[in-house]
């Protein structure tokens, strides 16, 4: 890209633009180098010697390896992804539960009269 560092096209903010082993591009965070353990495998990127980047996906990784993440997890413009694929059913699943509590009669403060008598 001309006249120097790439630029989101949701949010504008300049991302580093490096070369896959899969002959594809992605848009890296710059300046930006977690721990590698902090990050989930398939999100984890390294950059290799040759300067093209790949997906670091050892576990558990080396407690102080470093990696890169893609912008598009950093992006304020974007949604976030599913990163936790689990979780997300969960959350729908608990919505729809109290979304079917919620819509359920609720039983009345007073029951009526069933015409039993009292056992006292």
């Amino acid at each position: 890209m001309e006249g120097g560092q790439p630029r989101c096209l949701y949010c504008g903010l300049a991302a580093d633009r490096v070369a896959t082993l899969e002959q594809d591009w992605v848009l890296l965070e710059p300046d930006m180098m977690p721990l590698a353990h902090t990050v989930p495998a398939e999100h984890r990127w390294i950059v290799l010697s040759d300067g093209r980047a790949t997906v670091y996906g050892v576990c558990p990784p080396d407690p102080s390896q470093r990696c890169r993440i893609e912008h598009r997890l950093a992006c304020s413009a974007q949604p976030l992804p599913d990163l936790w694929p689990w979780l997300t059913t969960l959350r729908g699943e608990n919505g729809r539960r109290a979304e079917r509590r919620a819509a359920a009669p609720q039983p009345p403060e007073e029951w009526p009269d069933a015409g039993y008598p009292d056992a006292g």
